[in-house]
């Protein structure tokens, strides 16, 4: 059993399960949920398999990956993997990722190892600000989640940041479980993705060895997802101009759950996910830098080996090229090609409604959240 001071972040065990299940199947709101997810089922059926689980993994086989399989089939055209560079299967790793989607990202990513011949999936660090229901909150700790706790104060927030860095070094050195966290706090809205220097520095916390042996036991793998279209970015460029006109803006509840279900059932084209060599691999040659040189380099270094790991798409030479009014990349999209972002980039325009709607504006971000990725991957020839 997990100790109990972590019994408020931790994902549920196969212990919490009946409880969990009982306050689910009371819940009004899961209900309506459980008709639209599975029209033709009664509920006293969903219920009976429901509790046939065995644990949270089984759990995750039973529903969560059939759900997800079918969502994958209809809003992406191929999904696609390479953990090549993992040759021991059976150690529990931290996967860092850019972050795509806000769902999607841990479940493809548990799915995708479950069919690469890992033993097991992810736990997977969540904010509690995308926890707008009592039914998600249990929905995602079912679902191998453990809370990341916002909005706290800055003494708060240190004693809620150790505590979840000594939870997730648990979970790699006694659970034996691989992680997966974004590599900042939120997506990087304009996809020119760094990994933030607090998110290593929060892991380094929950162990009482040095920086350098505390991020070592972590077995850290630089992940990189690569999606053909991001069904969110309209709501992305959306937000660049919301921000801009009001510095005070701030999304609500209702616009993250947009987010969330816009991502999932969205159409993502093709997908790909394509991990590095664990950074233990190289962590020696960075070893003898100053503490406060430490974190910046490992940084770096894991946002080379992310962009390395791109994988691009027409669109992607497309909007390099449209953003500078040039035919740099010719070679690598057919007039067909970029005809068809033009097009797609238009039918996104056209789904913002806001006060003031920027055209102009809103097209350059979309562009920029496409040829961002290029950007970085050119970046590493320099």
């Amino acid at each position: 059993m997990t100790p109990s001071q972590f019994d408020h972040i931790r994902c549920y065990e196969k212990e919490d399960m009946p409880a969990v299940i009982d306050s689910l199947m009371n819940d009004e709101q899961f209900s309506v949920v459980l008709e639209k997810l599975f029209p033709n089922v009664p509920k006293s059926s969903l219920e009976h398999q429901l509790r046939a689980c065995t644990d949270t993994l089984d759990f995750q086989k039973k529903f969560i990956y059939p759900i997800v399989n079918k969502i994958m089939s209809a809003a992406s055209t191929e999904l696609t993997s390479d953990f090549s560079s993992l040759s021991d299967k059976d150690t529990a790793y931290t996967f860092i990722s850019n972050h795509r989607d806000i769902v999607l990202d841990s479940a493809l990513l548990s799915m995708l190892l479950l069919n690469n011949g890992f033993p097991t999936t992810v736990e997977i660090a969540i904010g509690d600000n995308l926890l707008a229901y009592p039914w998600i909150r249990h929905i995602v700790r079912l679902n191998k989640a453990f809370i990341v706790q916002r909005s706290l104060g800055l003494r708060e927030t240190l004693i809620a940041s150790k505590q979840l860095s000594q939870y997730m070094h648990y979970v790699i050195t006694q659970k034996n479980y691989p992680i997966w966290i974004a590599q900042r706090e939120g997506r990087a809205k304009d996809s020119n993705d760094r990994t933030q220097e607090s998110v290593l520095k929060m892991i380094a916390m929950g162990s009482e060895k040095n920086a350098l042996e505390s991020i070592r036991e972590m077995n850290i793998v630089p992940l990189t997802i690569s999606y053909e279209y991001d069904p969110c970015d309209y709501l992305k460029a959306r937000e660049f101009q919301l921000k801009r006109d009001n510095p005070d803006y701030k999304k609500t509840r209702e616009d993250d759950l947009q987010n969330m279900q816009t991502g999932i059932y969205g159409f993502k084209g093709r997908v790909h996910y394509q991990a590095a060599p664990p950074v233990n691999s190289w962590l020696d040659t960075i070893a003898s830098l100053p503490k406060g040189e430490f974190f910046p380099e490992l940084a770096r270094r894991m946002d080379q080996e992310i962009f390395k790991g791109y994988r691009l798409f027409p669109a992607n030479y497309a909007a390099h090229d449209m953003l500078g009014g040039s035919e740099t990349f010719v070679d690598q999209y057919t007039p067909v090609d970029k005809e068809h972002f033009e097009a797609y980039v238009e039918q996104q325009l056209a789904k913002i409604d806001i006060p003031h709607k920027d055209t102009p504006f809103l097209r350059e971000r979309l562009l920029q959240m496409y040829a961002n990725p290029l950007r970085n991957k050119l970046s590493l020839q320099s």
